[in-house]
């Protein structure tokens, strides 16, 4: 027989930012706790607004299955002494376990012979247990910041004023502080501010409803679409596609309402940019734009109650927005008084990080690094591409970006427009800031590619440079993200540029801010992109074959990717599977190699004739094929060899006594192998 288990927990208002994670960590904690305490169930569902945390579990059994465990004890000769009899820690071990001695047998291990006892537990009644796991469950939600109220001991991310707690309708009961579970849950602290029974999840979500909640996060958002688009259109316009902020608003309110407003039209000489992110940011409002994507003097916001009187909502939100704008107007304002290029040098008195130096330091490290890499990739570009890099971080001091950081790039390029800047270059300084995260737009030109790169891979050797490394659980200068920014930039484009030459032009000019040995930081920030670029790949290809083609190398990120494509491809054929036991049957023999020319005068049979002059013409067209980057072309060339390679290990003894011979035989395998090796390491993919 199988129940359900209802649990909600009702609290202040949790910032809408730690919701979605503490569903996901409520989940895993509640499934986690069930499989250890054996208790089958079914779907887990968890839902939340500002002001409750809930979780469905369905199909729970109603009690544990019984269980047979077998403890181990001391090993054999430890529990009994010559004469067979048990000794004190025999005797303690059965004690430990509430039997007998007697009850004691000895078991076989890997680790040799232990003394053991096996014990029937019967399985307790699943309501004993979860008076025991959903309080400890509560208590270990990861929150971002958690708080303790009043003198108590436990902490939850806001104080609680409720828990509902019901397996098949019955109250769990146990406390959490103060707070005892029951079944009674609350409506909206505005619109419902009272207290309703529940019976079970279908009718807590009746009575939710009822009091004005939409406990479903889901529900919410797709009600916000749903109504911020009809307002949109009504208002003659459509919304700025936001999904972040839909997601942000969906956990800010628990009964979504709608409002409308205008701001004035004098305000849209502003740059647009400005405003929706004034809007955004600040008031957490929708954007309109009409039907060529230009901003409309409107805006939509959601309320967490339904409006007595619209009009005065619409009022105050206008009221508030006029002051957000005209701030940030006057910041436009007198931004455009001081050229971007003559905000340079104020630069130097910006610490980008207390051991390497300001972000004027910084700004010459990598535009030395962008030149070098447009006069290797892009020459005639190459003026555009200093001159970007110059003024990249110039907007740092501006006002507009010292009140919106996430406008920096942005205004970056609208001041150098306005300064008469060469379109590139302007596009670039906006560009260099791409991507903004994992999957995200890439630089458009290689202006902006090539100073991205080069500003990226300083960040990276700096911070590697001076110990800041990031950790599983901190990252605090992105360096992840910039290493991604970097492949994906190198990739999209197509640069035949070397991962090694980049770290090295980049620890050159770091050299006198290291703190670490330059040796040790060379390894370790190659080994980190080896690492985020098989992760990566490793998403699009089979992880055997990524891992065999960075095996070989992964310093020209396109070649790699170039062969890992070739043998995903060639892994698929059919043949594929006996050619591979071949070539690591050949791999395996020939280990270290051996490294001389093979003398046709020391073959013995026609088996290892035949090979050598099969690999004698496949080695040329193969070759040719792999010069060519041609990796599938060239994969199938090898391939043909997997016949005379089958045949001269049926008929040859590679280890022949005679050592000359011998060598022989191994300088033709290690001939064979290094050609396959020069695409791939075989003996990693899974054939």
């Amino acid at each position: 027989m199988t129940k359900e288990l209802f649990l909600e927990i009702g609290t202040e208002e949790i910032p809408a930012a730690f919701l979605p994670k503490a569903m996901t960590d409520l989940e895993g904690l509640i499934r986690k706790e069930f499989e250890a305490a054996r208790l089958s169930f079914g779907e887990v569902r968890t839902l939340a607004t500002p002001r409750r945390l809930a979780l469905l579990v369905t199909e729970v059994a109603d009690c544990q299955p019984d269980a047979e465990v077998t403890a181990l004890g001391p090993a054999r000769k430890v529990a009994f002494d010559a004469d067979g009899k048990p000794t004190k820690a025999a005797e303690g071990f059965a004690r430990g376990q509430g039997v007998d001695v007697a009850d004691l047998v000895v078991a076989a291990t890997e680790k040799g012979e232990y003394v053991s006892v096996t014990k029937k537990i019967v399985g307790c009644p699943s309501e004993e247990i979860l008076v025991e796991i959903l309080p400890r469950v509560i208590g270990a939600i990861p929150f971002r910041k958690s708080m303790r109220w009043a003198d108590l001991d436990v902490r939850f991310a806001r104080p609680m004023h409720w828990i509902v707690a019901l397996f098949d309708g019955a109250v769990v009961p146990f406390s959490f502080g103060p707070i005892k579970s029951g079944s009674a849950s609350r409506g909206h602290r505005f619109m419902a501010n009272s207290v309703f029974p529940v019976r079970d999840f279908a009718h807590y979500l009746e009575e939710c409803e009822r009091h004005f909640v939409i406990p479903e996060p889901e529900k919410r958002k797709e009600i916000i679409r749903r109504e911020v688009e009809q307002a949109a259109r009504a208002m003659g316009g459509q919304v700025l596609p936001d999904e972040d902020l839909l997601e942000q608003v969906a956990y800010l309110v628990e009964y979504p309402s709608v409002v409308c407003g205008t701001f004035e039209k004098d305000f849209l000489q502003v740059p647009k940019e400005v405003l929706i992110t004034s809007m955004r940011e600040h008031q957490r409002y929708f954007s309109l734009v009409d039907d060529k994507g230009q901003l409309l003097p409107h805006f939509i916001t959601v309320n967490n109650t339904l409006a007595e009187d619209p009009a005065v909502v619409t009022r105050g939100n206008e009221r508030v927005l006029r002051a957000r704008l005209s701030d940030a107007r006057f910041f436009f304002e007198e931004d455009k008084k001081t050229p971007l290029a003559e905000r340079v040098d104020s630069l130097k008195e910006v610490v980008y990080q207390a051991k390497l130096g300001t972000s004027f330091e910084k700004m010459e490290r990598f535009r030395t690094i962008a030149e070098k890499l447009s006069s290797q990739l892009a020459p005639e570009l190459s003026a555009s591409v200093s001159r970007a890099a110059y003024l990249c971080k110039a907007d740092l001091v501006t006002g507009m970006v010292g009140e919106f950081p996430e406008l920096q790039g942005i205004m970056g390029r609208e001041y150098a427009l306005l300064a008469g800047e060469d379109q590139a270059v302007a596009r670039a300084i906006h560009e260099h800031y791409l991507p903004v995260q994992a999957g995200g737009a890439l630089p458009t030109s290689d202006v902006g590619a090539l100073v991205s790169i080069a500003d990226k891979i300083d960040t990276i050797c700096g911070c590697f440079g001076v110990g800041l490394i990031p950790t599983g659980t901190a990252d605090p200068y992105a360096l992840r993200r910039s290493a991604l920014g970097i492949i994906a930039i190198i990739l999209d484009r197509g640069y035949e540029l070397l991962l090694s030459e980049l770290v090295d032009a980049s620890l050159q000019l770091l050299q006198k801010k290291l703190t670490r040995d330059y040796d040790t930081v060379r390894a370790e920030v190659l080994e980190f992109f080896r690492g985020r670029y098989v992760n990566m790949l490793a998403g699009r290809y089979p992880a055997d074959v990524v891992d065999a083609a960075v095996a070989v190398s992964f310093d020209n990120l396109n070649d790699t990717a170039a062969r890992i494509a070739a043998l995903a491809e060639f892994k698929e054929r059919p043949d594929f599977e006996p050619l591979a036991v071949a070539f690591k049957r050949v791999c395996n023999i020939v280990k270290q190699g051996v490294d001389i020319p093979v003398d046709a005068a020391l073959f013995e049979g026609e088996a290892e004739r035949e090979l050598a002059a099969a690999f004698e013409v496949v080695a040329a067209s193969a070759g040719t094929l792999i010069a060519a980057k041609n990796y599938l072309a060239a994969l199938t060339e090898i391939a043909g060899l997997r016949g005379a390679v089958d045949t001269f290990f049926d008929q040859v003894m590679v280890m022949a006594e005679d050592e000359k011979v011998k060598n022989n035989r191994l300088a033709l395998l290690t001939g064979i192998a290094r050609l396959f090796g020069g695409i791939a390491d075989i003996a990693r993919i899974s054939a």
